[in-house]
């Protein structure tokens, strides 16, 4: 399952450059398209870009999915601990395994029931307004990052139960750094 290990990161920088593709090629578009410039203005007026605002907020939609799975696999999903911090080592530890299996069961729920949804949708013949999509490949985000955020809790929880180590994220951290001071 090694392959699983930084899929989020992939997922979000994918399209998070496709978005900037998209967006950067619709702007280069409207103000090319201001140009009286013989053929290539009348080219350009006759491409419809009004998709690509529509396409890009879509994939932002997918990033967030993602992005959330990616934070509880870090340690840097939102989460309230000051009550528990103060708790005896042993009460806390039961109370950690606890909070990580409720989150699980939660975006475990979330994701059957997106998937429910999306199944249903599947069924129908909606479509994006301007991209023209069938919207349950819209929707299917919210299934496939609650699956995975759910498996990123019961795969916390597991290393937890098994080290006692919860992921804890560095802000100070550079990836690469330290290797280049090695260096």
């Amino acid at each position: 399952m090694k392959f699983l290990d930084h899929l989020e990161e992939w997922l979000i920088a994918s399209l998070m450059g496709a978005a900037t593709l998209v967006t950067f090629l619709a702007v280069l578009h409207r103000y090319l398209s201001g140009f009286d410039i013989p053929y290539v203005q009348d080219a350009l007026l006759k491409m419809n870009t009004s998709w690509a605002q529509e396409l890009t907020i879509y994939m932002f939609v997918w990033m967030a999915k993602f992005g959330a799975a990616y934070g509880v696999r870090t340690g840097i999903h939102v989460g309230v601990d000051v009550l528990i911090n103060k708790m005896q080592p042993a009460r806390r530890n039961q109370f950690i395994v606890l909070g990580l299996l409720a989150g699980a069961l939660f975006t475990g729920i979330v994701g059957t029931l997106g998937a429910s949804f999306v199944w249903e949708m599947a069924h129908t013949e909606q479509t994006s307004a301007d991209l023209e999509i069938p919207m349950w490949w819209v929707y299917l985000a919210i299934p496939l990052g609650s699956y995975l955020m759910c498996f990123r809790f019961l795969q916390v929880a597991w290393n937890f139960i098994q080290t006692g180590e919860l992921p804890r994220h560095d802000h100070t951290h550079v990836e690469g750094l330290d290797d280049e001071v090695t260096a």
